[in-house]
């Protein structure tokens, strides 16, 4: 069975040379980067709102414990039964827990990926339930059988024209390549998945302690039917969510809606407080919400890098990252792929059998820059591969950078060996880009620059 390092290279050399493949992500994200800049170009101060909300992020994380009561105690007085789950297993554990007890058979499912995080749809499978994905790019990969391609955007690797193929082989419903017949297919099949569903099943944007509430937002309305139809809801969510007042969301949803899609606000912004409360008309007549933390307080705990929990999931980074753009969405073999992707997934999986998302990066800093809360993801990055390092250092690289320590340490011995290079770098060629090469994952794809034929000394004692 390959390893995640394996995969990600088998899977990452395909896709580099796939150049249709590339042409789409490039295309799709081109379009992104118009409307977003378009957007920010609204706010007053696009910096200080950037400032602001990394500072209540430090705010809701720095006194986690404390919102984290305020939030669940406001949620239970209205009804809402609250879960916690320390792991992956327990939140599935708890959640068919709930479907047993309800007698359930068929549940719809709005977007959530902390779903996709605890791998909750196959161990519902097994339970012989029906799960439906109800957001669009979702049901579209549900369909192919894969999980999603990016945070946001789950289908954008796919052309409308492959959609239709798509739902033409497993829906049987024959339409044109327009979006809106594609849309309107998948509306036929989703309203009686509606009305059918004995459960609905949602994530969570943010989790707001003032009034005890979770925060979704959508831009298909799939989440307020979901919420609104079946007689059960349960969201899913992780402990970082928590924001610490309403008028926070003020801030964070134009954020989010800018930098996920580059839209001013995203279309549907709902608040759900609990079960329907005596004179309501519409939404589940039982709640559960899940907090989850599946190692999410084991990052708390590193003082260097808990600020990657103040994540938003807007997927900003994921868009202007080039590494991203080469090697796609499915390459990097986790729920969250991207910068973030590479900076959690080691923490949240180990560090060692995922220390390659995190050297699978240029360090161009673009996801630094263009994060809305701040997160210094280059950084983190350069963290990852320390710490992995440290824990576990290559036996080659340790002696090699002690060789080197040694060497450059000592004036005299340098000046000795130095020349050395010119006479090694001329037999280079015969080994280069081969296997023979040691730096052949280097200079297989790149020009190693030549050695100058005399030093800078050399030329000052020269001309003297």
């Amino acid at each position: 069975m390959s390893s995640p390092v394996q995969k990600f290279n088998q899977q990452a050399e395909i896709l580099t040379h796939d150049l249709r493949h590339r042409a789409i992500i490039q295309t799709a994200l081109s379009k992104y980067e118009v409307v977003r800049d378009k957007s920010r170009g609204a706010f007053q101060d696009y910096q200080a709102a950037r400032q602001a909300a990394a500072e209540t992020k430090w705010e809701a994380l720095n006194h986690l414990d404390k919102y984290l009561e305020e939030f669940v105690a406001k949620l239970e007085a209205r009804g809402t039964k609250v879960h916690w789950a320390s792991n992956s297993e327990q939140a599935r554990e708890i959640i068919i827990g709930i479907v047993r007890e309800k007698k359930a058979r068929s549940i719809i499912k709005s977007k959530a990926m902390t779903s996709e995080e605890i791998h909750l749809n196959d161990a519902l499978e097994k339970e012989g339930l029906t799960v439906v994905e109800s957001d669009l790019g979702e049901f579209i990969m549900q369909l192919l059988h894969e999980p999603p391609y990016h945070i946001v955007f789950p289908s954008m690797h796919l052309t409308r024209g492959e959609i239709r193929e798509l739902f033409e082989r497993e829906l049987k419903e024959v339409s044109s390549d327009s979006p809106e017949e594609l849309t309107m297919v998948a509306r036929r099949v989703m309203r009686q998945k509606y009305l059918t569903a004995d459960i609905g099943f949602t994530g969570a944007n943010f989790a707001i302690a003032e009034t005890g509430m979770i925060s979704i937002t959508e831009n298909e309305g799939n989440a307020r039917l979901t919420a609104a139809l079946p007689k059960t809801m349960i969201t899913l969510l992780g402990i970082e969510k928590v924001l610490p007042k309403l008028e926070d969301l003020a801030l964070f949803l134009p954020l989010l809606a800018t930098s996920g899609t580059g839209q001013a606000l995203t279309c549907y912004n709902t608040m759900y407080g609990g079960p329907r409360q005596p004179g309501e008309s519409d939404g589940p007549e039982e709640y559960h919400v899940v907090l989850l933390d599946n190692r999410r307080t084991e990052l708390l705990a590193d003082p260097e890098q808990r600020d990657a929990l103040h994540c938003i999931r807007c997927g900003a980074c994921l868009n202007v990252c080039p590494i991203f753009r080469n090697v796609g969405g499915h390459t990097y073999g986790t729920t969250y792929s991207g910068p973030i992707g590479s900076v959690i997934t080691p923490h949240l999986r180990g560090l060692q059998d995922w220390k390659h998302l995190s050297n699978s990066s240029s360090l161009c800093g673009a996801c630094t820059e263009t994060c809305p809360v701040k997160i210094d993801l280059a950084h983190h990055l350069l963290q990852n591969r320390r710490n992995a390092a440290q824990e576990k250092p290559a036996f080659a690289w340790r002696l090699g950078f002690k060789a080197f320590g040694f060497i450059f340490n000592r004036p005299a011995l340098y000046k000795l060996i130095a020349p050395l290079g010119r006479v090694g770098q001329k037999l280079h060629p015969l080994v280069k880009g081969t296997r023979l090469d040691p730096a052949y994952s280097w200079t297989r794809t790149r020009e190693t620059p030549k050695i100058a034929p005399q030093s800078f000394k050399e030329f000052w004692k020269a001309r003297k």
